[in-house]
């Protein structure tokens, strides 16, 4: 799929881990990593829990089996809490999102192994989405109307739309009549499909995935905007994990594709193979941020003179 590498996480406010035939509490004193009870992978919040263990079961299943050792799977509901599992020591490897990495590896504790290459590139964009038969056909038109966006930290569900508002002089609470967080991809894709709102910013690579597979919701949705590039969600893992741990991690990835048993894997996912990513491949979302940032220190500053 296209990288619905990218996928879930639960509702529930604790998290679970789940080795796919049973779901057990997992104890948040145990932070060390423990070659012997197994390596603790999240998913970031990009599509619905079900999803999650659906297209991760047998990628999860594969990377135990070449690593010889369990594999939970741990979910919770947003990006920030994932990041929070690192800080804590709770996480040995995650597959978050593009927003999250750019500027995260020093603050969380994790560093990059890889990423996925979809259909010959190493790149996604944001899709701006609305219904297929709305009169919408720009930015512009969504003035006063109603918007989904995925996470407060996503990139392709928010930092995007976000800064686009930017250009216009806007913010998301001036341009907007409401705006609503739907905490996964698909629910985006679902609220615009269903008219719940009147348009959404969506990871592009999972829109193309549910376009190919099931177009049951994306078949009600039209593309009015698409964003630059940039590099595909990365896999990380924590920087208290063992050097030789994330070696074995990386050849176990790195080798999917020439593995007959991965290479079905991937197939089912829509990824080529993964490789090793380039950090300029991220710059366009750093310069983002960096003038975001800039312009809410400027509207405080501002706010301060006026009182």
């Amino acid at each position: 799929m296209i990288l619905l590498f990218s996928l879930s996480c639960n509702n529930e406010t604790g998290y679970t881990s789940v080795d796919f035939s049973k779901i057990v509490k997992v104890n948040r004193t145990e932070s060390r990593y423990d070659e012997n009870t197994g390596l603790r992978v999240a998913v970031a919040a990009m599509v619905s829990p079900k999803e999650t263990v659906v297209h991760y079961r047998e990628l999860l299943d594969y990377l135990g089996r070449k690593l010889e050792r369990r594999v939970h799977l741990i979910q919770r509901k947003t990006y920030g809490e994932i990041n929070e599992l690192f800080v804590e020591r709770q996480l040995d490897l995650g597959f978050i999102c593009s927003g999250p990495y750019t500027g995260g590896d020093q603050e969380y504790g994790f560093e990059v192994l890889a990423i996925p290459q979809v259909n010959g590139s190493n790149f996604y964009q944001s899709y701006l989405i609305v219904h297929k038969n709305s009169r919408f056909q720009n930015l512009e038109n969504l003035r006063g109307g109603t918007f989904a966006f995925t996470d407060p930290e996503s990139n392709t569900g928010r930092l995007v739309p976000v800064y686009w508002l930017l250009q216009q002089r806007e913010t998301p609470d001036t341009f907007f009549k409401k705006s609503i967080y739907t905490y996964s991809h698909d629910n985006s894709i679902l609220a615009v499909a269903r008219k719940l709102v009147d348009g959404a910013a969506v990871d592009g690579h999972i829109w193309e995935y549910y376009n190919r597979r099931d177009p049951v919701n994306t078949s009600k949705t039209r593309i009015i905007r698409k964003s630059e590039s940039f590099g595909n969600p990365p896999v990380v893992a924590s920087t208290y994990l063992s050097g030789k741990v994330k070696e074995r991690i990386r050849q176990a990835l790195f080798s999917m594709h020439i593995d007959s048993d991965g290479k079905r894997i991937l197939a089912e996912l829509m990824i080529d193979r993964f490789i090793v990513p380039k950090k300029t491949w991220y710059d366009p979302i750093r310069r983002m941020k960096q003038t975001l940032s800039l312009s809410e220190k400027t509207t405080h500053a501002n706010a301060k003179l006026k009182k």
